[in-house]
């Protein structure tokens, strides 16, 4: 089973969200429609700008709370290193 750490942003070098899951399109899909109230709802914080995927929970955990700990910027390096447009990639992982 996949589980999935990600990053959602409100729009190109907008406010940034990171997050952990075992289904990815459908949590993105509960902040997309701002089905559960919150960060991301308040701030409108729905495109799915970067993923990776994990073979275990607990590996997921852990790099989310690596992540967390990171500056801004690096995370911005993260997300143009393999999206440098902010495309929202909820489209790709819905096909």
């Amino acid at each position: 089973m996949a589980y999935y750490v990600y990053l959602l942003s409100s729009g190109k070098h907008g406010t940034l969200y990171l997050g952990v899951t075992r289904d990815l399109v459908r949590r993105v899909y509960q902040h997309k429609t701002k089905a559960t109230p919150g960060f991301t709802s308040r701030y409108g914080v729905t495109r799915l700008v970067w993923f990776e995927t994990c073979d275990d929970p607990t590996t997921a955990i852990a790099r989310e709370k690596e992540i967390k700990k990171w500056r801004r910027d690096w995370k911005v390096t993260l997300i143009e290193n393999e999206n440098p447009d902010w495309d929202d990639l909820y489209k790709s992982i819905t096909r």
